[in-house]
């Protein structure tokens, strides 16, 4: 038994199976080329929460201070830095310090009272909530 297809019809159906196999092709090559994470999970950034007078960049550069910042990775329970490696936990306490001592530019004033640090070992995002109090700041010798 002969099926008949017309001439259009069959060049629509050869497109659309080169469309599909080349669609399959494409997403195998990018997933042969995609890079694989062997170091372990790179920082993938900050987030800070919870400041209102203190900028994000001076809290964002302390706690690069502490290891968290681009270039490093987390290795299981290890923080990897280009200088040194640290367990996870102290690198978390020394950010948390780091974040505490934070100043408001062109003062000595540090409102910031207490600091929580989240890091996502999976993903690689670091969040970072603050706490400002300026209650028990003191003001009196505070400028430069």
């Amino acid at each position: 038994m002969f099926l008949k297809i017309r001439r259009d019809t069959l060049i629509i159906l050869l497109l659309a199976f080169m469309l599909i196999v080349s669609g399959r092709l494409m997403t195998y090559m990018a997933f042969a080329s995609s890079t694989e994470e062997s170091e372990g999970i790179p920082i993938a950034g900050v987030i800070i929460k919870g400041n209102d007078i203190v900028p994000i960049s001076s809290i964002r550069a302390n706690i690069a201070g502490a290891g968290f910042r681009s270039g490093s990775y987390i290795r299981g329970d290890v923080l990897v830095t280009s200088r040194r490696e640290l367990p996870l936990n102290e690198a978390i306490a020394n950010a948390e310090e780091f974040a505490t001592r934070t100043t408001i530019p062109g003062t000595r004033l540090t409102p910031i009272v207490a600091a929580d640090i989240k890091v996502d070992i999976e993903t690689g995002i670091v969040t970072v909530n603050v706490i400002e109090d300026f209650s028990t700041v003191d003001v009196r010798g505070g400028t430069i």
